[in-house]
Parts: structure tokens; C-alpha cells; sequence
């Protein structure tokens, strides 16, 4: 093959060092490669919603969409922080040698505190929390989160006992803290210290180049782990572990799993051991012990933990786009605004028309319940959103030109508009740009109230971090009945700068869509 194999990477010190192993790797084998190096998720650009494809993993997600635009060959990732079920289209094709899979605690001045009852250790994993408090009950434990170097850095800087990470993290990029215990009683997450890599489905010469890195004894140990979790955790975020080792000499794989409560006071530990060959049911045994062990009654209690609310949307999220939420955060949404189409006068829509401006999809969702699409006669259609253009052009026809806000496009027509009359399909609730900066340059607009909005907020609890805004309509609504004192999270610039009249914490998703709304929220709580 003399195609150059292009490696996806984020940016972190220890992605850089995972992707430039996996590029020794190949060239030792006689492969040419590079490293691309892929910004955040809100950059990229994908036809499809994420939903659709299976993207869930937060820490996987940005490679996964960069693989699928054909940006990247390969991409390669901490298995352990990769989602059981791969995106459509992705396969795995090699999982590495397996590293260190332990936990160890950094510590700092000495290890007494282990014996006393108070202690403050740090970690933002729910699984090592867990373990922790099941162990020492009494110690306090304080989240933590970051990439290796903060979260060394943050140990150092705060008033702490010790900070959990894992072994082959800090091994790897040669962050080695001068006190550390390995917490060989902590049972590691399914496929901790396991590198993997995972290309297209459809690149059989990728595909067939990156099998010979595969590591057999990892991947089938793995593979269990992985299993283990996939029957087990239900959908909920659960403090899990399990890890399968390999006798070599007796050819028995081992498999120990558990599970816990978040506040380590309930533990349910399996083990079960099998022949290579006759392995293939571990993972569903060491379950069903659990589970009959009264696994079931603590799922469903995990399941009904109440959390804090974290994020706040003033749109109904459906199920689909709250799969894309990172797992550690609730969310709740409500419609802040309410539609109903306003009566127009089929005469009116039946008539031809030379240039129309429609800026929102319920403009076109009202106008087509006042007539059937073959009744309209717009000749040319101007918009404003990648949503309403592909509306208008299922629904009624060709869209002449679109532009991301209403004042780009009013500016776009001041130049380009094939006369000096247009109509615009607008709600009750609207921005005066367009309209006035069309009437100032001697564009004569008629406006026909398309439809209604009426602001329907409610009191949100006390709590909530963070609020998803997708109009400025919508941050009026809320602002009848909530305070400005969150972060303001807006689906693009025209929200954001309504919103930056009452929030000091403003941040706007790159593309205009809620799935880069989303994402825009992850970023913050990655």
C-alpha cells in the first residue's frame, strides 16, 4: 500500500504520545503515516445528526466525526473511554499490548491518613470514588477532572491527601510523582491501560495494515471487559470495574467484575474463570452473579439517584439528542416559547411572488397549513439557517441563497436583490434588522405575519449551571421569570448577542444546530 495513513489525534499530551506509538508501530511494519491533529466538535461540519450515526463517547466523539468526513484514516483512542457500540461505519482493527491496568494514588507528604478517619482524596471517576468510599467510608472525596498535567498540578495546589489516575497514563508521558501506591485492591475500568485503533469500514487496506498491530491476548481480555460493562450498566453512569487476565500456561482466562453503589456502600464482586476457547459466555456469567445477588434492586436504584441539574434547555430536548449529552450531566428542558400559525388569506399565498424571505422553520410549517406546496409561486426563496433551506427544499422549492443570521442576509440582498420588493414570512416576535436595514436602502418589505410566539417560561431550580438558548425570544422568555446569572449557552450569533445584554458568561456554538449546542456544553464538562 503506498497511501500515507492519516492518524486522527486530539491535541493532549497523552493522545500525541498514543497516536505517535501507533505511527512507530506501522513504519516498523513498513507503512508511511502522519499525524492530523482534529479540532473540537464544533468545527466539523457532518451531514448526518450524531444521533444517527451512534456518535455517544465524549472523549471519542470529535475523532469519529473527523473519520467519517474522510479527514482522518484512522483514529486512535484509550479504549477504555471508547462506547461499547462503535459508530456506524467504524470498525476496530488492533487493540495494542496492554500497559499498566492498575490505579495508583498519588500522595503527598505521607501515607498516614490511610489509617485515620478523615482524609480528603481527589478523582472524577465514579468507579474509583466508589471503591474508595467502600474501603474508607469515612474519607471525603472531591471531583477532579482535567488531563493528566492539570490534575497533577491541581493535587500540588490544593489542600488534599491524594489524587487517583491511572498507572499507564502517567507512565506513559513519563509523569512519574515521587510518592504513589498501587491500588492493587481497586478493580481498574473494562480496558484500562489498552490502546485501540478503529478505521472505516469500508477501508479494507487500512483495515488489513493496522490488523497486524493487534495484540491477541489484550484484545480477547478486553473484549470480556467490555462485554461485562455492556450487560451491566444499563445505560445509566454506574461505578463499574472488571478485568480479565489470561493464564498462559493453563490457557484460563479469569474475569473479575463489580459493581457498586456511588457511595461505596453497597458492593457486588463475581469471579469466574474459563478455558480459552470456552470463554465465550464470562462476561453474561459474572453478570448474572451479580445480578441475582440483588444487582437488579441496585441498578434501579442507580438509575433513580436524583442529580443535580446541570444544564437547562429552553427548547424540549428529545430523546435522541439527550444520548448526546455527557453521562455526568442532567438535563432538564422545557418550550420557553410557544407557536401557533397565524390565518393568512390563501389569496395572498397563491399569488405569485418575485422574492420572499422565510427565516424559520415554523414560518414554512405555518404557511403549509394554509395551502399545499404546488399552490405557492415564490420565484425566489431566501433564508436564513441550514435547517429552514433544507425545510423549504423538501417542503416548497429551490432556496436562491441562505446566510447564518437574519442582518447577513438583509446585507446580502442590499446587494444582490433582482428589484426593490420583497416579502417577508415573519412571526409576531421578531428582530428589526432585516426589515430596517432593507427599508434604509430603499427596499420596500412587505411583512405578513406568518405566525405567533407567545412566551410560556417557567421558574427553573436553584442549581443549574448552565442555560441552552436557541433565539432571542427565548432568552426573553426566561428572563420573565429566572435571573442572568448562568452560563448562557447560545445557538448562534444573533441569540448571542441578545444574550450578551444580561449575561456576563456568553458562548456560541460554530454551527447554527443543537447538536453543536450540545457539544458546545460537553466542551465545557470534558
Amino acid at each position: 500500500m503506498n497511501k500515507i495513513i492519516r492518524i486522527g489525534t486530539r491535541e493532549s499530551e497523552l493522545a500525541l504520545w498514543q497516536a505517535n506509538t501507533v505511527k512507530d508501530q506501522l513504519k516498523a511494519l513498513g507503512f508511511d503515516s502522519e499525524l492530523i491533529l482534529v479540532k473540537s466538535t464544533g468545527d466539523l461540519v457532518l451531514d448526518k445528526p450524531l444521533y444517527e450515526l451512534g456518535i455517544t463517547g465524549i472523549f471519542t466523539k470529535t475523532l469519529d466525526i473527523a473519520m467519517l468526513n474522510g479527514e482522518i484514516d484512522i483514529a486512535v483512542h484509550s479504549l477504555k473511554d471508547v462506547p461499547t457500540a462503535l459508530p456506524k461505519g467504524i470498525v476496530q482493527t488492533a487493540v495494542l499490548e496492554r500497559g499498566n491496568y492498575l490505579d495508583i494514588l498519588a500522595y503527598k507528604k505521607n501515607q498516614e491518613f490511610l489509617s485515620e478517619r478523615d482524609a480528603v482524596i481527589a478523582t472524577g471517576s465514579l468507579r474509583r470514588k466508589a471503591q474508595w468510599l467502600h474501603r474508607y467510608p469515612t474519607h471525603t472525596i472531591v471531583d477532579l477532572r482535567g488531563n493528566i498535567n492539570t490534575r497533577l498540578e491541581k493535587l500540588d495546589s490544593n489542600d488534599w491527601n491524594g489524587a487517583i489516575f491511572a498507572a499507564a497514563g502517567l507512565n506513559r508521558i513519563n509523569l512519574n510523582p515521587e510518592d504513589t501506591i498501587g491500588l492493587t485492591w481497586m478493580v481498574p475500568a473494562p480496558a484500562q491501560g489498552a490502546i485501540v485503533v478503529v478505521a472505516r469500514e469500508e477501508d479494507e487496506e487500512i483495515i488489513a495494515a493496522c490488523q497486524q498491530l493487534n495484540h491477541e491476548p489484550s484484545e480477547l481480555c478486553t473484549s470480556i471487559e467490555r462485554e461485562f460493562l455492556r450487560l451491566l450498566e444499563g445505560g445509566c453512569s454506574a461505578p463499574i470495574g472488571a478485568h480479565a487476565k489470561m493464564d498462559f500456561e493453563n490457557k484460563q482466562i479469569t474475569l473479575k467484575g463489580v459493581l457498586l453503589t456511588v457511595d461505596g456502600a453497597k458492593r457486588l464482586e463475581s469471579e469466574f474463570s474459563a478455558e480459552v476457547g470456552n470463554h465465550q459466555n464470562l462476561a453474561k456469567d459474572c453478570v448474572n452473579s451479580i445480578l441475582s445477588r440483588g444487582g437488579k434492586r441496585l441498578m434501579s436504584e442507580l438509575q433513580h439517584v436524583e442529580r443535580k441539574t446541570n444544564i437547562f434547555s429552553t427548547k424540549k430536548i428529545t430523546k435522541d439528542q439527550l444520548q448526546l449529552f455527557n453521562d455526568k450531566l442532567k438535563v432538564v428542558s422545557d418550550d420557553f416559547i410557544k407557536v401557533s400559525p397565524a390565518r393568512i388569506p390563501e389569496k395572498i399565498l397563491k399569488t405569485p411572488i418575485r422574492n420572499v424571505v422565510i427565516t424559520s422553520k415554523n414560518a414554512v410549517e405555518s404557511i403549509l397549513t394554509m395551502v399545499s406546496s404546488q399552490d405557492l409561486k415564490f420565484e425566489n426563496i431566501f433564508c436564513v439557517g441550514r435547517k429552514t433551506r433544507r425545510l423549504i427544499e423538501q417542503k416548497i422549492g429551490k432556496v436562491t441563497h441562505m446566510e447564518k443570521s437574519a442582518k447577513k442576509l438583509a446585507e446580502y440582498l442590499v446587494d444582490y436583490l433582482e428589484g426593490t420588493e420583497l416579502t417577508y414570512f415573519c412571526s409576531n416576535i421578531r428582530l428589526d434588522d432585516l426589515p430596517t436595514i432593507l427599508k434604509e436602502n430603499n427596499i420596500e418589505v412587505t411583512e405578513i405575519e406568518t405566525y405567533k410566539t407567545k412566551h410560556d417560561s417557567v421558574a427553573i431550580e436553584e442549581g443549574v449551571e448552565g442555560v441552552m438558548f436557541y433565539s432571542p425570544s427565548t432568552i426573553e422568555s426566561y428572563l420573565l421569570k429566572n435571573k442572568a446569572d448562568k452560563i448562557a449557552y447560545c445557538i448562534g450569533e444573533t441569540t448571542a448577542t441578545e444574550a450578551r445584554k444580561h449575561f456576563e458568561d456568553v458562548r456560541v456554538a460554530k454551527i447554527p444546530d443543537t447538536e453543536r449546542l450540545i457539544a458546545l456544553v460537553n466542551e465545557h464538562y470534558g
